[in-house]
């Protein structure tokens, strides 16, 4: 176990700062902020806070702080506590030395007056990471070809979203039809919760109903009542309907087909800057060749980082881990609010819990903080930094990024933020070196 004590004064804090080992990259923070500067924030929180108190003898609001604190102990302490505590806590690990990685669990000692308030803070450092080899690893070739199939692929793809959609009066569905239809569905002639729909397009054959629906309505005809009848899957998201039987009383009201764009001159040129077929196709071989080169050299310096990650030697904390997890599941609450659906709402909507998502995200979290820190390891070991222009180049990007004056995007990303900024750039600099680094057969 290591002890040691420190003694110093920042921001007229005083205080002494002793860490313990408790375990492997666990350590104990104590610190403590002189009684006369807690007394103060005590008195700042009693001037904000004494229009509220109502004692008698006084008028509302002007009570001395010591008849306030005779009868309400401690009142003024959850404030004054917020008040010193971050300055404290950060001069605190700035002496310490110690290089934090997640958040702390921080407990104060009992408050007795005319003596330094003691704090605690549990906190998980930064771990050894082992290098092995990492240079020269060997990784298996990513295929780039681009064949002439998947440029047609994608030709027919364009074809599609500019065909015309021609109304069908004088047939029943086929498949692929797109139809617009009003449907119910039951449950022993129950109707349920969200079977309901009114002018619904549907493309039969898409597969967007549950299986055996889209079937049955070929051959329905316009305007003709049809009752669909299906087995909701055992694995359905709704308990109440999985492996129902169900009974769809269905209409349909209008029948499409689409009809595709000729694949000639005059397509190229309504959907590409180009005048002839020939020109179109070598441009979209080009985008997919280039398409096909970036994910290669993205799927090869993922297999490189796997390798040297694979050679070296870390225990990953997991208090890392669980603050990684927290963040993909904030990134996850906010991708799909952008569809208008909150974290609570999916979770109720997939039967699930945060536990059991964050159970989920678990092992591509570890890995991520692993990654991050092998790498972090070698870009150390290598000296390698951001360059001013790597900086001001990726500063550009983003103020195209984000459609913004590049002085005003200098101006938001500074202290911390820039630190982090320099941080990413380097270490994708040392990804990029590991990756020029390996043998690639």
């Amino acid at each position: 176990m290591c002890l040691c004590t420190l003694v110093f004064k920042e921001d007229k804090i005083t205080m002494a700062v002793k860490t313990e080992s408790v375990e492997k990259n666990l350590v104990k923070l104590t610190f403590e902020v002189e009684a006369a500067e807690f007394e103060k924030a005590c008195v700042a929180a009693y001037r904000k806070n004494v229009g509220r108190f109502n004692i008698n003898g006084y008028r509302k609001g002007k009570a001395p702080k010591a008849i306030i604190d005779k009868l309400y102990p401690g009142v003024f302490y959850d404030e004054a506590i917020n008040a010193v505590l971050p300055a404290a806590y950060e001069a605190a690990v700035n002496e310490s030395g110690l290089d934090i990685v997640a958040k702390p669990e921080i407990d104060v000692e009992d408050i007795k007056k005319g003596e330094p308030v003691v704090f605690t803070a549990l906190v998980t450092t930064k771990p050894e990471v082992k290098l092995g080899e990492y240079k020269g690893v060997e990784v298996e070739k990513i295929d780039a070809t681009v064949t002439d199939e998947d440029v047609d692929k994608d030709i027919e793809a364009t074809r599609q979203k500019n065909a015309r959609m021609i109304d069908v009066d004088d047939r029943a569905v086929e498949m692929g039809d797109v139809i617009k239809l009003d449907f119910e569905g039951s449950v022993d002639g129950v109707p349920f919760e969200g079977g309901k729909g009114e002018d619904y397009t549907l493309e039969i054959g898409s597969g967007a109903f549950i299986p055996g629906f889209e079937d049955q309505l070929v051959g329905a005809e316009i305007d003709k009542d049809i009752d669909v009848k299906v087995t909701f899957p055992q694995e359905y998201h709704a308990e109440n309907l999985a492996g129902k039987d169900a009974v769809f009383a269905c209409k349909v009201k209008e029948i499409q087909v689409r009809e595709l764009p000729e694949l000639d001159d005059d397509f190229a040129s309504e959907v590409s800057e180009f005048d002839t077929l020939d020109e179109y196709k070598a441009d979209v071989r080009a985008k997919l060749e280039k398409a096909a080169e970036d994910k290669a050299k993205t799927e090869t310096e993922n297999a490189v980082v796997d390798k040297v990650v694979e050679n070296a030697e870390v225990d990953v904390p997991t208090a890392m881990v669980d603050e990684e997890v927290n963040r993909q599941i904030e990134d996850f609450a906010q991708r799909i609010q952008y569809q208008g659906m909150d974290l609570n709402m999916y979770l109720q909507y997939t039967g699930s819990t945060r536990e059991q998502m964050a159970e989920q995200f678990r092992p591509q979290a570890e890995k991520r903080v692993k990654n991050s820190l092998v790498i972090e390891a070698v870009m150390k070991a290598e000296g390698i930094e951001a360059a001013e222009e790597d900086v001001e180049l990726e500063l550009v990007e983003m103020s195209k990024r984000y459609n913004m004056e590049l002085d005003k995007i200098k101006e938001l990303v500074t202290g911390a933020e820039l630190d982090n900024l320099k941080t990413n750039l380097a270490m994708q600099k040392t990804v990029t070196m590991l990756a020029n680094n390996a043998v690639v057969k």
